[in-house]
């Protein structure tokens, strides 16, 4: 039995609202007994047999049944989780800047992001591993940033979603409490 963390793309913005106690139970309707939502912008931990391209799948099949939208999920190893958090070389809390990681299940769209940011002046980013960039924004100036409106254009959507740090650092100990008590809640 493994342990994951799911992020769900784009909701609770542009007309798609999920309250998080629908998003669970439409989770463990779907099979993920255990899955518990934290914070209200689409992240989940919960524990599978299945491997990560599986729970993916499922959960996409489940929340497009249950909340009738095209829904796109990114799945990780809660262990891997923790290691892109170690990775990242910014702090969670700083006064001047916020440390942001896009996350994608595609390989491929992140490298075409990873180019296209780092062409961008000014930009501080770090590939922290095939599947997450990291990537400051001002204080106060985060969705006017170069990069954050790069990431945002129609052709990252199906692949990508951006948390900030402090979410990844309580994603990663929500998923190891998860591990610990091995899927009880």
């Amino acid at each position: 039995m493994g342990s994951y963390a799911v992020f769900l793309r784009g909701i609770n913005v542009g007309g798609i609202n999920i309250k998080m106690a629908d998003l669970r139970e439409a989770l463990k309707g779907c099979g993920f007994a255990d899955a518990k939502t934290l914070l209200a912008s689409g992240n989940v931990v919960l524990t599978s047999s299945r491997d990560a391209r599986a729970v993916k799948r499922e959960c996409e099949d489940c929340l497009r049944a249950a909340f009738g939208y095209e829904a796109w999920v990114v799945v990780l190893d809660a262990s891997r989780v923790a290691a892109l958090v170690d990775a990242c070389p910014w702090p969670a809390d700083d006064k001047s800047t916020h440390t942001y990681i896009t996350l994608s299940s595609d390989t491929k769209v992140l490298d075409h992001l990873d180019a296209a940011g780092a062409a961008l002046e000014g930009t501080q980013q770090q590939r922290l591993g095939p599947e997450a960039l990291a990537w400051l924004a001002p204080a106060g100036g985060t969705l006017d940033s170069p990069f954050s409106k790069l990431s945002a254009k129609a052709k990252f959507k199906s692949a990508t979603t951006t948390r900030n740090l402090r979410t990844l650092i309580k994603v990663r100990d929500a998923a190891a409490a998860l591990e610990a008590s091995g899927g009880q809640r």
